[in-house]
């Protein structure tokens, strides 16, 4: 069911939209967290220390296709919220082409480079094999991760929130019985997890675009919007580009901050796997606030209603904040107990890290949630450079926690890297929102 964002209560707009698409990123995160649980749980700490030190590259390509998808939606939110519907499908078919030629560039350059990559991040020997066996085969899968984003993004674009999330729920609980099959069946090791995200993501890309193909009227296409528009590419690489590269550009950050982590040994990596598989756990509604503002952003914007934007804005802070707080009391009193998920209460030492870890990000959700809800607005509404200097503002912060906290503080240091990364990215998000809101009312001639 498509959804208009241009009128009626933002709260109830808002909250209608991103419940549903939380409980899809939740089981996302689901099936995520269970890859590590089984590696940790069967194969040991070293196993999981070796997924865990792919997590900053993995999100740094993964996080770019994503992030190319979501940018590719926003003229097809733009249009839709306009009532272009020509415009809007013409946008649709020109996003199939670029994704497919995404998909291939990027997987032959991720596979060739991913051995020399983790060499750089000085991955530590009694790990590598077990990070590249994993991350390789996941980075042979950016096909299956561009089919299923792209459509989702599009379906999403139209104000549908809630048909990803059943073809996602489907695709946790294939991926789930995969990771049991391939891991504790096959013995596949940390390449059966892989395996298994790789199949059950394309299963649920492909039963989405099967779905959205019958069911959406609106995206049937007519005599002639089946082409290739050199203008229209253009728009949607210029939103879909900055939008990959906020990812990718706060990866970098991350990535350095890997490295520097990978230094201190496989305890603390595996601490630190444990700690961030939890934290996106937790942050799943921020994720989610995001999202829903890039669509709220980009109908009205579309629709020229720029005031409602601002109210919009408003109502997601509040609704992040109240979240905010629940999270960090849950994470203070359960953290250790949470920890237990992946390690065996032998490990002592990557528990009581892991804790810190989640209380120390914890105490910083309220800047994440400004974050995600600022950016991905500002998406929406049209301004795709100001989300990459936000991604700027991370990598930044990260690297300078990496080469000077890190050093110092060991892990106690590296759990400070996402709050100032947070904290930075908010202090020129909240001015760029001002600015960008400004731009467009001078634009549309409201005064």
């Amino acid at each position: 069911m498509v959804r208009d964002m241009t009128k009626g209560s933002p709260m109830k707009l808002i909250l209608g939209f991103s419940i549903p698409l939380l409980f899809g990123m939740l089981f996302q995160q689901f099936y995520n967290l269970v890859d590590t649980m089984i590696v940790g749980k069967t194969l040991g700490v070293e196993a999981l220390a070796g997924v865990g030190a792919t997590g900053s590259i993995n999100f740094m390509i993964i996080g770019f296709c994503m992030g190319v998808c979501g940018g590719f939606a926003i003229p097809i939110a733009q249009q839709f919220g306009a009532g272009r519907y020509s415009e809007l499908r013409k946008y649709v078919y020109n996003s199939y082409i670029l994704s497919i030629v995404f998909s291939i560039v990027l997987t032959i350059l991720s596979v060739v480079f991913t051995q020399s990559i983790l060499r750089l991040m000085k991955t530590p020997d009694n790990i590598f094999w077990h990070s590249y066996n994993y991350i390789v085969i996941i980075f042979a899968g950016i096909p299956t991760v561009f089919l299923y984003n792209i459509v989702s993004s599009i379906i999403r674009a139209l104000g549908d929130s809630k048909t990803p999330v059943i073809f996602l729920v489907l695709s946790a609980v294939m991926n789930i019985f995969l990771d049991i099959w391939f891991i504790t069946g096959l013995k596949m090791g940390v390449a059966g997890a892989a395996w298994a995200t790789d199949i059950s993501q394309f299963v649920s890309g492909l039963l989405c675009l099967i779905y959205m193909n019958k069911k959406y009227d609106v995206l049937k296409f007519q005599k002639g919007e089946k082409q290739i528009h050199r203008q229209h590419a253009i728009n949607l690489i210029v939103n879909g580009v900055p939008m990959g590269l906020q990812y990718s550009i706060t990866a970098i950050g991350s990535v350095i901050l890997q490295t520097s982590v990978n230094t201190l040994g496989s305890v603390s990596v595996a601490a630190m796997t444990a700690g961030s598989k939890l934290q996106m756990f937790f942050a799943c509604p921020f994720d989610a606030l995001g999202s829903t503002m890039a669509t709220y952003g980009g109908q009205n914007a579309g629709a020229k209603e720029v005031n409602r934007i601002g109210a919009g804005i408003r109502a997601a802070v509040i609704v992040g904040s109240v979240y905010s707080i629940a999270a960090l009391v849950v994470q203070y009193l359960f953290g250790s107990y949470i920890a237990l998920l992946f390690v065996d209460a032998s490990e002592t030492q990557v528990i009581a890290m892991t804790h810190t870890f989640l209380i120390v990000n914890a105490l910083f959700f309220i800047p994440l949630a400004l974050v995600n809800i600022i950016r991905f607005c500002i998406q929406g509404m049209g301004f795709a450079g100001f989300a990459v200097l936000a991604g700027v503002f991370e990598m930044v912060a990260r690297t300078v926690v990496a080469f000077t906290l890190v050093p110092v503080f060991r892990f106690n240091g590296a759990c400070m890297a996402n709050p100032c990364a947070w904290v930075a990215a908010d202090i020129f998000l909240i001015p760029a929102f001002i600015y960008c809101s400004r731009r467009l009312k001078k634009r549309f001639g409201i005064g």
